[in-house]
């Protein structure tokens, strides 16, 4: 949809992108699906309907970002939420590894339509505003409400698990029906896929291939790619983690909710730690906090390794803590440095990789568990060791790289005071 007011209709999507990810993140069955698909088929049934979700987005991740930039952002977001709510429904009404395969492939496909498309949005918008030094700022203020929606959808999703194995999934369908409301509303950004003639294709490949071998974005992208994989290994197999230490305990009935609980404070913790993100960053540097976060998701992935014990379950409540801490100021960082026609291919691109890489890792870890019951924790332990040694050896590769890529931005004066700005702001509704 053309914007015949871009600067209007650019404070109206400013405003309304936090409900976006509000809505998009009532996930009520994210602590309790693994437990499920156990629970209905098996572990191994479980870990390969991940792998189906992540084969899913891997293969439409870049044509999305193409869809995005050629079709525009607001119609890439609405075909999202449609996908997210079908999905949520199969989810809810289904009982064969088929349909909870189709549901996987759907959830998907909303999630390879969002990718980079809501964070494209967001920064066209605020460049329309002509508040482009605002993208650090509102990005952390889109992640508060993110991780705010996580924390709520989590400890309810696990109590309506007490009930119903399938009440987390209905209210997933409505809440992904709210964010199809929300997109309905938003305007497409007066730059999006309108910089390019039809089939002037391989310009927009040109700039592409130009943004992947600057070497700033080349390290960022090396280091999202790990660090997407290191972020999802607490949420596959934390729950088996749990289920497991509480039933040394003779718990195990309640491990739906605990895992609710935990998912809950874990995206506490989250937002608790986005409020202070801006000042660590800029005590330590761009490149010093995004290697801390990623130490700490390898740190996380070994002490789950290391012990079966029901304390290690409180080192879960760290697990988003890295991402906030990282993802909004790799977005910040990369989002000026690409052209219109390519930023939502690019981001794509990066998912893709990054998803091809885990989900790859992970077909090879369904091999060597259990195809009934289950997971033990030895199986557990031997999984995440392995991803513990990689993962060590990768931060000592990117530190090295570090030293020698500028990885932070110039400074320039009045930074730290647009920043203190778009903080004001982010207390205005989204």
């Amino acid at each position: 949809m053309p914007a015949s007011d871009p600067t209007g209709g650019a404070r109206r999507n400013i405003a309304l992108y936090p409900w976006f990810k509000f809505f998009q993140n009532l996930i009520f069955w994210q602590a309790i699906w693994f437990l499920y698909f156990q629970d209905t088929l098996s572990a191994a049934a479980a870990i390969l309907l991940y792998v189906v979700y992540d084969v899913t987005t891997t293969v439409l991740e870049v044509p999305s970002g193409y869809m995005s930039d050629r079709l525009g952002r607001r119609i890439t977001l609405i075909a999202a939420t449609l996908c997210g709510a079908l999905g949520s429904a199969l989810l809810a009404f289904g009982d064969s590894f088929a349909t909870f395969a189709l549901a996987q492939a759907l959830l998907g496909s909303a999630a390879a339509l969002a990718s980079g498309t809501d964070s494209a949005i967001l920064y066209e918008s605020l460049s329309a505003d002509g508040r482009e030094d605002d993208v650090e700022a509102q990005e952390l203020r889109a992640w508060r409400f993110t991780f705010s929606a996580l924390a709520l959808s989590a400890v309810t999703g696990g109590a309506m698990a007490l009930v119903s194995g399938v009440l987390p999934f209905v209210a997933a369908t409505l809440a992904f029906v709210g964010a199809l409301i929300v997109s309905l509303r938003l305007t497409e950004p007066a730059h999006a896929g309108t910089e390019l003639p039809q089939g002037a294709e391989l310009v927009r490949l040109g700039s592409l291939r130009a943004a992947l071998t600057e070497p700033v974005l080349v390290w960022l992208f090396a280091l999202s790619v790990v660090m997407y994989g290191f972020s999802h290994l607490p949420f596959i197999f934390g729950q088996p983690f749990i289920l497991e230490a509480l039933g040394a305990a003779g718990l195990a009935a309640e491990a739906p909710l605990v895992s609710g609980a935990v998912s809950s404070v874990m995206m506490l913790l989250s937002v608790a730690a986005s409020l202070v993100a801006l000042r660590l960053r800029s005590w330590m540097g761009l490149p010093a906090i995004l290697l801390l976060a990623f130490g700490m998701q390898i740190a996380l992935a070994g002490v789950l390794a290391l012990t079966d014990s029901a304390v290690a379950i409180a080192f879960l409540f760290l697990r988003m803590v890295p991402d906030s801490l990282s993802r909004p100021f790799i977005l910040a960082r990369i989002q000026p440095m690409l052209r219109n026609d390519s930023r939502a291919t690019y981001l794509s691109l990066q998912s893709l990789v990054g998803r091809l890489l885990f989900a790859a890792t992970l077909y090879a870890a369904a091999g060597a568990t259990t195809d009934t019951g289950a997971m033990p924790h030895a199986e557990i332990r031997q999984i995440l060791g392995w991803y513990v040694a990689g993962g060590m050896a990768i931060l000592a590769m990117l530190a090295l790289a570090a030293r020698r890529v500028t990885i932070d931005r110039p400074a320039r004066r009045g930074d730290a005071d647009a920043s203190h700005k778009g903080d004001a702001t982010a207390q205005d509704p989204r």
